[in-house]
């Protein structure tokens, strides 16, 4: 959710590559740190690490970030977690979540990359977005019922995502929860997280559309930035 305005293919270019394994690796620190360096007993770590492998990410890359996160290496890094709203062009809105070790550099980015839209104050357009857990899928084999899986897992909603997968809404604070019952049914989490999820999203097409993407395109490609999400349906 919040990425459907990516082009598919894109990661598979080089640079692009670069900058997904730069957000992954930070996802890994974070996540380590946070709730140590098992993925058994740390559900976001797990979900990063299975996120790593699906990105083709090299053993020894993925196992340094996960033990300099947990503390086990002499090279500490320490990322805060910055948030940022306001709107892209056509006032569609977007809420830009950064992990960084120098929220001046990243505080001057976002504001350089705003200036094609309007970055506003906290709370300014979080407030037309909810705050939820969302876990993407894959049923087993011969196939199951995804209504039924979500009423007995005790996911909120579902909708269709790509590649016959089904994509499963839940509070927040049911995110793991959800996703292990899944899991208990036979189903094949891909990923799960949390989400700003727009109540409003606006409906745009030509032009603007292009516009609003070669927008969240620029604010993507900052090595700061590791989450967007956006009211564009």
């Amino acid at each position: 959710m919040g990425a459907q305005w990516k082009h598919k293919g894109r990661t598979e270019h080089a640079a692009a590559k670069g900058r997904l394994f730069t957000k992954l690796v930070k996802e890994l620190i974070v996540s380590a740190k946070a709730g140590g360096a098992d993925p058994s007993t740390n559900p976001r770590l797990r979900m990063a690490v299975e996120q790593a492998k699906k990105a083709s990410m090299p053993r020894d890359t993925l196992e340094r970030a996960i033990k300099k996160g947990a503390g086990l290496l002499d090279e500490p890094v320490n990322y805060e977690l910055v948030t940022y709203e306001g709107f892209a062009p056509h006032q569609v809105p977007v809420i830009v979540e950064c992990l960084t070790e120098n929220k001046n550099r990243t505080a001057t980015n976002i504001r350089v990359l705003f200036r094609k839209g309007q970055i506003a104050t906290s709370g300014a357009v979080s407030w037309d977005f909810n705050r939820l857990g969302v876990i993407e899928a894959t049923p087993p084999e011969g196939g199951a019922d995804a209504e039924a899986a979500a009423i007995e897992a005790g996911a909120q909603d579902l909708e269709a995502a790509e590649e016959g997968a089904t994509r499963f809404l839940t509070a927040a604070t049911d995110l793991d929860t959800v996703s292990r019952a899944l899991t208990g049914m036979g189903w094949t989490v891909s990923s799960q997280n949390l989400a700003w999820i727009a109540k409003n999203p606006v409906h745009l097409e030509g032009e603007a559309r292009s516009e609003v993407e070669s927008f969240l395109e620029a604010m993507d490609e900052d090595d700061d930035v590791q989450n967007i999400y956006v009211g564009l349906k």
